[in-house]
């Protein structure tokens, strides 16, 4: 096991001193946090808002662990520290965990954990394996790109734009997702649509993800699906200036959520702190369905766009649409394809994109470097 650096354990130590002065030093859940802080307004505070509503009405003692790097050691260092410090359930958001959690489930068989968004594989994708103490939960985010693509056009916008983060799976879903929700309202709407495609390549707000989307907006796009956590921030501040709009992702962003800008006029949003609430009840119900994969979707309410007055922030495009679109993918009538060719898309490259020549007859994506 790599050990911690003098720095390290100085914090770690004035950590525990802080815990011991101020509450119990034991926490039973423990929530690991991916890159970025529970209060990042995205993945990881709509994680750990799951296990806090959870242990606050079950009255349960709870704690969250922030790694120091982004690698599978100090994630798996993290969990061990978590575990020392009492938890017998560790959630973990995001793909970045698949490793780790390969990892811990055999170090550690008598703790439970939760992993989002992801399933556990070895580091070189030789072995996938998940044991009985290990519940993966994905979710359909193809969905909820789909919902906000269609959205965007029926409501009238004509110039798209996403901004993924990494080209990761759960990224790479949204944006064609995204695209293929925009070319079913085309159709509908028989309109031409184009959409401007990037991946940042990380989930940072920077001035060069700012630069990107500044660039966007001058090229005339109207609106842009910012997927790639604190990516966000970045795009809903250009837009700001330049009288734009922005489509948030993971939680509700904009007015009536997060409200981290008046430009988010919806956000394509995953059921992150029900299904860490349904989880952890099933755990605690002596219920706990290790080795299973729980997919959420528009079937159970996994996925979809905020449809609260205050939230709600199309102008032409009602709730009452939304919620027949919505319904159509809830029962299956109406299907989002990541099939090209008998395999599934993978990193949603420009060769892919083209793949679909046959069902975007009405958008135009352009990729940018």
């Amino acid at each position: 096991m790599k050990k911690f650096t003098t720095v390290a354990m100085l914090a770690v130590a004035g950590f525990s001193m802080l815990l011991a002065s101020c509450g119990p030093t034991t926490y039973e859940i423990a929530l690991v946090t991916d890159v970025g802080d529970i209060d990042d307004k995205s993945f990881n505070q709509g994680a750990w808002e799951g296990v806090e509503a959870f242990a606050e009405e079950n009255n349960k003692s709870y704690q969250y662990y922030k790694p120091t790097a982004v690698d599978n050691t100090e994630y798996v260092n993290t969990i061990d520290l978590a575990i020392e410090g009492g938890a017998q359930v560790v959630v973990t958001p995001g793909f970045l965990f698949e490793t780790p959690i390969f990892l811990a489930q055999d170090q550690h068989p008598d703790v439970s954990f939760i992993l989002l968004d992801g399933v556990p594989h070895s580091a070189d994708y030789t072995e996938f394996r998940q044991e009985e103490n290990v519940l993966s939960i994905l979710y359909a985010e193809q969905q909820a790109g789909y919902l906000a693509g269609y959205a965007a056009v029926a409501d009238g916008f004509r110039s798209l734009g996403f901004m993924g983060g990494m080209a990761v799976p759960a990224v790479v879903k949204f944006g064609v997702g995204f695209m293929l929700g925009a070319q079913a309202a085309a159709t509908d709407e028989n309109v031409e649509v184009t959409i401007q495609y990037h991946y940042t390549g990380d989930f940072a707000d920077t001035p060069d993800n700012a630069a990107t989307a500044e660039t966007m907006f001058e090229d005339g796009v109207e609106v842009i699906f910012a997927a790639g956590g604190a990516v966000g921030l970045s795009v809903m501040s250009e837009a700001e200036q330049a009288g734009k709009k922005v489509i948030g992702v993971d939680v509700n962003q904009g007015p009536g959520g997060a409200d981290l800008s008046d430009t988010v006029i919806t956000s394509a949003m995953k059921g992150l702190g029900t299904s860490v609430v349904q989880a952890l009840t099933a755990y605690y119900n002596d219920e706990f369905p290790g080795g299973e994969v729980w997919v959420l979707d528009a079937s159970n309410d996994g996925v979809g766009l905020p449809t609260d007055e205050a939230s709600w922030g199309f102008e032409t495009f009602t709730v009452a649409e939304y919620e027949v679109i919505y319904g159509e993918l809830a029962e299956g009538e109406r299907t989002v394809d990541l099939i090209l060719d008998g395999s599934t898309v993978t990193g949603a490259t420009e060769v892919e994109i083209e793949a679909y020549d046959t069902v975007m007859n009405k958008v135009t994506v352009t990729f940018v470097a």
